[in-house]
């Protein structure tokens, strides 16, 4: 992920209670609800700031074929996630490239049949986020559905409330360039894609999706 590499570093230990702590199991419902737009067979995924690694095992369960190129920034959430699999599906191992760095260690010739972003393009202010988007498209097949789970567009007080004590938190112990919700149903809007929600959890406030282009 576009961060300095040892961003998410200092939460990898705690990443994972504190979402649960916060926000049950919604986060992860949301991950499930857009894993079920994965295309079929034997897809070439990319994984970009998938954190410690708990929706390889989701991915690899629905599709057992699948080859992933797992893209993150911090060392210690790709070995975090590298643990993971090596417990949880130690005979997938090798379907999984877990490569360190940002979307500029994707190669120019590298062409996906899946996009997923999980809890990912928030982070990012609006000028980065188009660039960052503009990138991870140009690295899928013109078929590929991009996958989606997000904070959506704050409804409520409590909702923007809870977003903005999020990111006074991450700004404070990552070195996100946010500092509010950016513009993602506009970002990738502008590269011609459109929107199909899967589904909506924690009071509307996530949201799965599935992005496409005609």
């Amino acid at each position: 992920m576009p961060l300095p590499d040892s961003g998410f570093d200092v939460v990898a230990a705690f990443y994972d209670p504190l979402a649960r702590l916060v926000y049950g199991r919604a986060l992860q419902r949301a991950q499930e609800a857009a894993l079920t737009a994965l295309p079929k067979g034997a897809p070439q995924v990319l994984v970009i700031g998938g954190g410690t690694g708990w929706v390889l095992g989701e991915i690899l369960k629905r599709r057992p074929e699948a080859r992933i190129v797992y893209l993150e920034a911090s060392p210690r959430m790709i070995a975090r996630s590298q643990e993971f699999l090596r417990s949880q599906a130690p005979t997938r191992y090798a379907q999984v490239e877990f490569r360190l760095g940002t979307e500029a260690a994707l190669q120019t010739t590298e062409q996906f049949d899946a996009i997923i972003t999980f809890f990912f393009l928030d982070l990012f202010e609006p000028g980065r986020l188009r660039l960052l988007t503009s990138r991870l498209y140009a690295a899928r097949h013109r078929a590929a559905p991009w996958l989606v789970a997000d904070f959506g567009v704050p409804r409520t007080w409590w909702h923007r409330v809870l977003l903005a004590t999020m990111y006074w938190f991450f700004g404070l112990t990552t070195g996100i360039s946010a500092r509010q919700r950016p513009p993602i149903e506009a970002a990738l809007g502008q590269l011609g894609m459109q929107r199909r929600v899967v589904g909506t959890f924690f009071g509307a406030m996530v949201e799965a999706a599935e992005w496409t282009q005609e």
